[in-house]
This record gives structure tokens, sequence and C-alpha cells, in this order.
């Protein structure tokens, strides 16, 4: 079990270093600078920690107790997925829990991914003329940080600009898909990442590695994908199946109206009888400003939809319930095929590529996939496309794993003028 003391080297009466001993038994003991500083007179050797005799001792042993908790979860998390536990570690998060970078050089990679996330709310968005990240853009830049922090506590090195050669890639790659074991999409998009920051820290006269300009992103193959979605025979069988529990009949309900609204979990949790209006033609729209994306679209209210909203919507549930209840629900109703996909694993908290009950992959991604997947071809695509919030259509097609089909223009004009 690891432990941790803090204790000082010196006893002269003046400001000295407070240190910090981490123990993690059979002779493993890392020594390391907190970064604090405390005169020895206000310092308790019986309880290793500053004496509480004024307001700095005070929040100074707040600090070093918020130091000590953090430091136990990240070790007890590293040693869980076998990673290595050595000093450069314990220095590297002891500058992690508190934030500290070096912010006068430019030249590290770490330190402009912070200064994206720091400056997000005036950042243009790329392609766009706008200002401001959306907060789920700066919770991806947010994850990469902390992938290339670990990957210095791996490399035991910092990572400069002028480092971003091909072996560097190659190399950061590798660890990536074969010792964080990342699905691929996963780390394409920290590929992706890795590239775009360093184009954006040259337009502030950073000096770059070239390669980096040669950086080939990469993504899952449309044959590898695992999209599991809903026919309208399922959903039906969901509808009938019977449930004895309010919040198993209550994540049914959000479920069903996800599979006929085509919107994001975040976006279809939050609707409420102000989101649903009365054209002047007296059909019933749902009007909502997507989180991700910004855009407002409006949703025809179908008859399935209809059927859920009539008495009111379903009361408010977490992403988290909504995932586990959803699968409980479909194993209920029977929806236990075994299919190919990938089920997330607690103990190596990666997905696992297998052959599972399909009610065990079922997940609120399903509720947009099975709109998308059950109205394509029976309602234009780019009408469909106006309520799931695609731009393109070629996204909209990798979406559902469809391949453009040629025909479909002049088939869909044909019909169009028979009607």
């Amino acid at each position: 079990m690891s432990t941790i003391k803090y204790q000082l080297r010196s006893d002269q009466n003046k400001h000295v270093p407070i240190y910090l001993s981490f123990s993690m038994g059979r002779g493993a003991t890392f020594r390391c600078k907190t970064g604090f500083s405390i005169n020895p007179k206000d310092w308790s050797e019986k309880r290793g920690f500053p004496k509480p005799t004024d307001e700095a001792n005070k929040k100074l042993i707040l600090d070093l107790k918020e130091l000590e908790s953090f430091l136990l979860d990240h070790v007890n998390d590293a040693q869980s997925r076998g990673a290595k536990i050595d000093k450069d570690y314990i220095d590297l998060k002891i500058n992690e829990c508190f934030n500290r970078v070096e912010p006068t050089d430019k030249t590290l990679l770490r330190n402009h991914v912070q200064y994206i996330i720091d400056n997000a709310q005036t950042r243009k968005v790329p392609g766009k003329n706008k200002i401001g990240l959306s907060l789920n853009t700066v919770k991806n830049y947010k994850t990469f940080l902390k992938m290339v922090q670990n990957y210095e506590v791996y490399l035991r090195r910092p990572i400069h600009f002028m480092d971003l050669d091909f072996n560097f890639v190659e190399g950061f790659k590798h660890w990536l898909l074969n010792v964080q074991e990342y699905s691929i999409n996963h780390a394409g998009k920290a590929i992706s990442f890795l590239k775009f920051v360093a184009v954006d820290a040259e337009r502030f006269g950073v000096p770059i590695n070239p390669y980096a300009y040669k950086i080939e992103t990469f993504t899952e193959s449309d044959e590898d994908r695992q999209i599991v979605t809903l026919s309208l025979h399922e959903l039906e069988t969901i509808k009938n199946a019977d449930l004895d529990r309010d919040a198993l009949i209550n994540s049914r309900k959000w479920f069903v109206l996800g599979c006929f609204t085509g919107q994001r979990v975040e976006d279809l949790l939050k609707l409420t009888e102000q989101n649903v209006r009365r054209t002047k033609e007296g059909s019933l729209v749902i009007d909502l400003k997507q989180q991700k994306t910004k855009k407002e679209v409006t949703i025809p209210v179908l008859p399935e939809a209809w059927e859920i909203i009539k008495d009111g919507f379903p009361y408010l549930i977490t992403e988290q319930n909504f995932n586990e209840y959803i699968k409980k629900v479909a194993e209920i109703a029977g929806i236990s095929q075994p299919i190919e996909g990938k089920k997330f694993d607690k103990e190596s908290k990666r997905k696992v590529l297998g052959v599972y009950p399909k009610f065990d992959l079922i997940t609120s991604h399903s509720c947009r996939r099975s709109f998308a997947t059950n109205f394509y071809k029976k309602i234009p695509t780019t009408i469909l496309m106006g309520i799931t919030g695609h731009t393109k259509e070629s996204t909209f097609l990798k979406y559902i794993n469809k391949q453009k089909d040629k025909d479909d223009n002049a088939r869909l004009f044909l019909e169009y003028l028979k009607s």
C-alpha cells in the first residue's frame, strides 16, 4: 500500500522546501519537492504538517492534503493499468495537481494546448465565422492535454514542438494504440489534435518540426465500424415489453422518443413541453438548439413520439442511468441475438471487441443512429440531415455506415415527378 509523508530537510530559521516521501513498499521510495516552503518553526514534526497558527499555514495544510489525495488516486489508477511509477511520474503529477507548467516556454506542446483551453472563449472556430470553442471541443482539448502529460511521463521528458518528427509521431501512435490500448478513432483524434496544435503554435511564431505538416490522421475503416441500431420491429417489441419498474418505464419512454426524434442524448434529455410548438398548419413540432453544433433544428412530432409526450415528458434522468436502464429494458424485451460489437470493460477501462447479446451493446447513441437508419431512403437525405444536424451528406452516410447510392437522386426525382 502506498503511503505519503511530508518532511523538511533543514532546521534553519528561514523558509525551506517541503519534501514529499512517497513509499510504495519493498524499498521503492521517492523523495520529491512539493513546490511549497515553510519556516521550520511553523512545522509540526509529529503531525508531518504545518502548525495551524495562521491562515497561510491552514491553507498550506489543505494544499498538502489535496496533493496527498490526488497522488494516491492517480497512482492507484496507474498501477491498475500496469503503468510504471517512478520519481519522474510523481514529479509530473505534483505539478499537474496544482496546474504548474512553464508558462513562458512556448516551445512545449502541453503549454500551447493549455493556452488554447485558457483562451477557448475568444478562439475563432476553424472553418467558421464565429468566436468561442464549444464545451465539447474544450473537453476534447483537456483529454488531449492529459494524454500529452501521460506520454511525457512515459518518455520521462517534456515534449517540444521540434520533437515532432516521423519517429516521434510513430512512437506516439504506438503508445496510443498498443500501450494505452485506445480505440482507433480515439487514437486518430489524438493524432489530429497533435497536428492542429503544432500548426496553430507556428502561427504564434513558435518553431515547429516541418514534419508536423505531414502528419497523417486516421479513423476506423467503414468495414471495422460497429454500429448498433434497432429496427422499427425491434422498437415495437421494446414498446410492448412488460416492465414493472418506474425507472425502466421512464427510460423506455426517453429511448423511444430518441429513436423518433434523432437527437443526441445531451439534447434529448433536456426536452420539455417548452420545446413543443404547433405550426400554422396545425402540426406539432419540437424546436431545439443542438448543444454540440449550436444548430437550431425543427423536428416533426411523429405518432410514436406523440404517444410518449401527450401526457407530459418523461422525468429527468442522467445519461449514465439512461445507458444502464435501457440495456435492461432491451434484455427484458428479448433483444438478445448475438452480434459483434465493442463493450466497455471495467478492468481495462477500454472497449473490447467481441460477440455479445445485442442488449449489452445498446446505448444512448443507438437512438440517433436508429432514427437516421430507419428513415434513410424513406425520407430525402437532405431532410433527415436537417433534423439530425449533419452538414455533409458524406458524414451522414458514414454515421449510418451506408455507401452513397448514385441512382438515388434520379430515383427520387422521378418519384416526386409522379406525385
